[in-house]
């Protein structure tokens, strides 16, 4: 039964992929006012599919503010990442520079928000990161970023990368940690059906020091994280 299940999933999953992916590119050059439809229903598709083919019931724990907020998110496998649009009402998100060098995808994802973060350039990456970010904080977008960098294996706690810091110092905003334990499900090839949750950690208010921030978003986000169930990044 897992076997069709991922198979179903798989086959309607890419087949909207394709067409939503499309869709956004040719929206990106035609009428990018109108982009925010594909990654959205991207998203909800994707959503859909987990619940109804693939058997995943998902969960949402903790509350989300109403006001605005900088949101970090644990990173255990791409469920999380597609499911950002169905998690918050449209987000802007922080991702490596190199996605943006995919053809006709950079200008897409630019146009809907997303924020190119240039690791090697240092200072200079974080400037152009807040000039990017200003304009969307002026229309109540959420901020989004997986302070970790990269999605790791259910059952690590790698520390935060350090330019989540000085985001936090210059973005001046609250931060809402967000637990997630999608990897034993969600993993690469086979996923399993079964109860993946979503946890909304209390607000964490601006203006702390770095030791201090780093250490409660780190114990946020692992609020989830089973130690001795470590398994591949999915």
């Amino acid at each position: 039964m897992i076997y069709l299940r991922n198979i179903a999933f798989y086959a309607v999953f890419y087949l909207g992929s394709i067409i939503c992916v499309t869709g956004a590119v040719l929206a990106a050059f035609i009428a990018p006012s109108g982009i925010r439809f594909w990654p959205d229903t991207w998203s909800k598709l994707h959503h859909w599919a987990c619940r109804r083919l693939l058997g995943i019931t998902i969960v949402e724990t903790g509350q989300q503010p109403t006001s605005r907020a900088f949101y970090a998110i644990k990173h255990e496998s791409f469920f999380e990442a597609i499911n950002l649009p169905t998690m918050f009402e449209f987000p802007a998100l922080f991702a490596k520079q190199e996605l943006f060098d995919i053809p006709g995808w950079g200008t897409a994802a630019r146009n809907y928000g997303v924020i190119p973060v240039a690791r090697q350039e240092g200072a200079k990456a974080l400037r152009s990161m807040i000039r990017a970010t200003k304009p969307l904080l002026e229309h109540e977008r959420p901020i989004v970023i997986f302070p970790e960098g990269t999605r790791v294996p259910h059952g690590t706690r790698p520390p935060l990368q350090a330019g989540f810091a000085a985001l936090y110092k210059l973005l001046n905003l609250p931060v809402v940690p967000v637990a997630i334990d999608s990897g034993p499900l969600y993993q690469r090839g086979l996923k399993r059906p079964g109860t993946l949750t979503i946890h909304f950690g209390e607000p964490i208010e601006p203006g702390l020091p770095r030791e201090e921030i780093e250490a409660r978003v780190h114990a946020g986000i692992n609020a989830l994280n089973k130690p001795n169930e470590s398994q591949p990044a999915g």
